[in-house]
């Protein structure tokens, strides 16, 4: 072990570490603005600078180690005077938008800015002035934003690795961009939004869509319903104090209702569904000789993935739509037809932890079924968030509501979706009794729930064993899939969500300014998929054929899984998308 001396107080820690982790280790704080523990420890941003007893400069010290004896000074007049200075620097290039910014009072640089008392900029210059990229139906670019951090690299680099960012320019004008300053829409992004998550300033931000709702809720003429992704009743809750992890799902109802929402129903509903239909077709092409392995198709970051750089495998990919989609089918046929509305006027919203979502609602197949636009609107959980404040709605106040009928009420089996592991639960809930005649005893298969970057299991269907797997991130299923192509693994079914922790963790989601520790992101994502698997648990119907309201569906509209109304508003197809836009247009990037 080292011994050294931080701020006077002596410290033990193992040798390589570096002196950030040790003086964190023993609760001593030193802000970043650019690091990332185990992803991004560059030493770019020059805020983490500390005092060295004998040492000329003030030293980096994310990147600087620890040696025997060493005398460490975080917050003498020296450092503070050179952080104050560094953050001057920053604001100086940084458009005073704070007001008026997507990330007021959540922006890591203004944070700091107000820690270290940056009154007066002594340093003024000329401001770099970038285009806002606006193009992508998902995310928003404000470059002008950008601190030159270099997570957003990082984590699309080797976490997802798609690598649509890198440093370009020089010196003064050096930014965060797609290659050539190009625009998202014009590149091979997958809208997975983790960059978006890890920006410690607004420059990169989902695109809103805040006013289109509210003016559809004014709007006398529409009657406006609204969807809810699993994981929000687990993260709601975060905007309004709460711990990760709190399962707020009744005062979520009662919050929307007090919004105006003509009704809420649960996109779980639509999530037992895909249950229904992703087995029925299992079972079809386990009896039938393939093609396997069957990949889920719920998440559409991965869909975008898969159409972009591996069109080989859309006869692997499932048919069946995401809940989501389903569920804007099912809203403007069957639930027009129960309650007796005229379509046109459904408007029809959903909440989700994603911003791929926005684009998945708007692919140019599969999104019209109905007749019409399926889904409307999609709005991430901040959006919700947002709203709630707006309407001077705090959501720990309120009391539990249900779910409005007829597609309100969901199993097991759709809830735990939002979770690792939990769209090939809920699909083998249903596969294991269909194939065997058998009830579950216990309706759970704990060995597939993980929120690692991949599982893999056997499950015994009756004597057959399944091979299945779990896999997060898009740069573990890059591996996956060169493993099959090599003929090195053998699956029957394959869950992908291209966010690590699974939508738990997606783009859409509270972002936590400060928390620069990956494996604490991480933590904060088992928390809430914790909530999931606590409601599951508190379900009577635990498996999605058992759910009585879809049985109802089924037997007034759907008829058989995978039958003519089935295939028509559950199913859908796909066709590549071009990798390279040789044309120069964005619109031939975003098809699929």
């Amino acid at each position: 072990m080292i011994t050294l001396s931080i701020d006077g107080q002596k410290v033990e820690v193992e040798p390589g570490t570096s002196i950030l982790e040790a003086a964190r280790l023993n609760g001593i704080y030193i802000p970043t603005l650019c690091y990332l523990k185990e992803l991004n420890e560059i030493g770019a941003c020059r805020v983490c600078l500390v005092e060295i007893k004998g040492a000329r400069t003030l030293q980096p010290s994310c990147t600087y180690p620890v040696a025997q004896g060493m005398e460490v000074f975080t917050h003498s007049p020296r450092v503070i005077k050179a952080r104050k200075l560094v953050l001057e620097l920053y604001l100086s290039n940084h458009p005073f938008e704070c007001l008026t910014c997507v990330r007021n009072q959540r922006c890591e640089l203004q944070s700091l800015a107000e820690r270290y008392h940056v009154r007066h900029l002594k340093v003024h210059g000329e401001l770099k002035r970038y285009p806002i990229d606006d193009q992508s139906p998902a995310m928003v670019r404000e470059p002008s934003k950008c601190v030159v951090c270099r997570r957003c690299i990082r984590v699309c680099k080797d976490v997802q690795e798609i690598g649509i960012y890198q440093l370009v320019e020089r010196g003064f004008d050096t930014v965060a961009s797609p290659a050539f300053k190009k625009s998202l829409a014009e590149t091979p992004c997958i809208y997975c939004g983790q960059c978006l998550q890890l920006c410690p300033t607004a420059a990169i931000h989902e695109k809103e869509d805040l006013e289109a709702v509210w003016r559809a809720l004014a709007d006398p003429e529409k009657h406006v319903v609204i969807q809810t992704a699993p994981s929000i009743r687990g993260t709601l809750g975060e905007g309004f104090g709460m711990p990760a992890g709190s399962l707020v799902t009744g005062k979520m109802v009662a919050a929307l209702k007090k919004l105006g929402f003509a009704k809420v129903f649960d996109d779980c509903f639509g999530a037992d569904i895909v249950c229904i239909e992703e087995g029925a077709e299992l079972i079809h092409r386990l009896e039938n000789g393939g093609p396997l392995p069957q990949f889920t198709s719920c998440c559409p970051g991965w869909l975008r993935f898969a159409l972009l750089f591996y069109p080989e495998l859309i006869p692997h990919i499932s048919s069946v739509k995401s809940p989501q989609q389903v569920f804007g089918a099912l809203l403007k046929t069957y639930y027009a037809k129960q309650s007796g509305i005229d379509p046109k006027k459904i408007f029809s919203v959903s909440v989700m932890p994603c911003v791929a979502k926005k684009w998945e609602r708007q692919r140019k197949i599969g999104t019209h079924d109905s007749g019409y636009q399926d889904v409307d609107v999609v709005l991430t959980t901040r959006e919700l968030i947002q709203m709630l404040r707006s309407a001077g709605i705090n959501l720990a106040e309120l009391p539990d509501e249900e779910f409005d009928n007829p597609m309100g009420y969901a199993s097991g089996a759709g809830i735990v979706f939002g979770s690792g592991g939990g769209v090939l639960e809920g699909v083998m809930r249903t596969v294991y009794e269909k194939m065997t005649g058998k009830k579950l005893q216990t309706p759970a298969f704990k060995e597939v729930r993980t929120l690692e970057k991949i599982r893999e299991a056997e499950i015994d269907i009756g004597g057959r064993l399944l091979k299945c797997a779990t896999v997060r991130t898009t740069g573990e299923t890059r591996r996956l899939i060169d493993k099959l192509k090599r003929g090195e693994a053998h699956y029957d079914f394959v869950e992908v969500m291209a966010c690590p922790g699974g939508c738990v963790g997606g783009g859409g989601q509270p972002v936590y300014p400060g928390l620069d520790q990956w494996d604490q992101q991480l933590k904060q994502r088992y928390k809430r998929a914790d909530a999931l698997f606590e409601q599951d648990n508190l379900k009577k119907y635990r498996t999605a054929h058992d759910n009585p309201w879809i049985k109802k569906l089924y037997e007034e509209f759907l008829g058989e899984p995978h039958g003519e109304m089935s295939k028509k508003l559950i199913h859908t197809s796909y066709t590549e998308i071009p990798l390279y836009n040789l044309e120069g247009t964005a619109s031939s990037v975003d098809q699929g």
